[in-house]
C-alpha cells in the first residue's frame, strides 16, 4: 500500500510541476512578446522623429538648388534688381564666374560649396525669355557632374541667395576672380543693385583677387 501511495504521489508531484513549467513558458513568452512589440514601436515612432527634420528640409523653399537633378536644367529670364536676368532653377539667379576663361569650371571644393554649378542630366533647354542666340551647352566638371554652360562659360548658383530673383552674388571678388549675373543674352551684367552690395566679405579660407575676362 506505501508503495502504490508513494508512486501515485510522484505522479501527482510530476504533474502539478509540468503544469508549472507550462504556465512559466506561456507567461515569460507573453512576456518577450508584449517587449519586443513595445521595441518595435518605440523604433517606428524614433524612426519617424529622425526623419521628420530631413523631410521639412526637404520641402523649405528659399534654399539654393544643390541637389543632384534628375533631368534636363532649364534657363529661363527673370525681371531682378539688375534688370531682365538669367535665373535656372526655382528662380534662383545664375552667374558667370570670370575665372573660368573656357568651358571647364575652376570653381571646386570650397568655391564649389559658395558657388554651387548649375547642373544638368542632359542637354540644358532654355525657357521664357532667352535670347534665341544664346547657346547652351555642358562641360563635365572633375567630380563627374554635368555643368551647364552658357556662351561656352559655366554657370552657377550663389549660396547667398535666399530666394527667388536674389542677386547678392551679383559683383562679388571672391576665389580670385569677379562674378557677374547674365542678362538675357546669356552676357554678364556689371551693374549693382541694393540687393547686390559690393563690399559683401567673402567666405571664410577664400583667395580674392582682381576678376578678368569677359564674353
Amino acid at each position: 500500500m506505501k508503495r502504490t501511495t508513494w508512486a501515485a504521489d510522484w505522479a501527482a508531484g510530476a504533474a502539478v510541476l509540468a503544469a508549472v513549467s507550462l504556465a512559466t513558458a506561456v507567461t515569460t513568452g507573453c512576456s518577450a512578446g508584449s517587449d519586443k512589440s513595445s521595441s518595435t514601436v518605440s523604433q517606428a515612432e524614433e524612426s519617424a522623429k529622425a526623419k521628420t527634420p530631413a523631410a521639412t528640409a526637404t520641402k523649405q523653399a528659399g534654399v539654393v538648388p544643390t541637389a543632384s537633378p534628375t533631368g534636363p536644367a532649364s534657363l529661363s529670364v527673370h525681371n531682378t534688381g539688375l534688370g531682365r536676368t538669367m535665373v535656372g532653377a526655382r528662380g534662383f539667379t545664375v552667374y558667370r564666374f570670370l575665372a573660368d576663361t573656357t568651358t571647364r569650371s575652376t570653381c571646386t571644393g570650397a568655391c564649389a560649396a559658395a558657388w554651387p554649378p548649375v547642373l544638368t542630366v542632359g542637354e540644358p533647354k532654355a525657357g521664357s525669355g532667352v535670347g534665341s542666340g544664346v547657346k547652351l551647352g555642358t562641360t563635365k566638371r572633375t567630380d563627374g557632374g554635368t555643368q551647364v554652360t552658357v556662351n561656352g562659360h559655366p554657370v552657377y548658383y550663389f549660396a547667398g541667395d535666399k530666394k527667388a530673383g536674389d542677386t547678392a552674388g551679383q559683383g562679388l571678388n571672391q576665389f580670385g576672380a569677379k562674378w557677374w549675373a547674365l542678362d538675357a543674352t546669356g552676357k554678364q551684367i556689371t551693374k549693382m543693385s541694393s540687393a547686390s552690395p559690393s563690399g559683401s566679405p567673402s567666405p571664410s579660407g577664400t583667395n580674392t583677387g582682381s576678376g578678368g575676362g569677359g564674353y
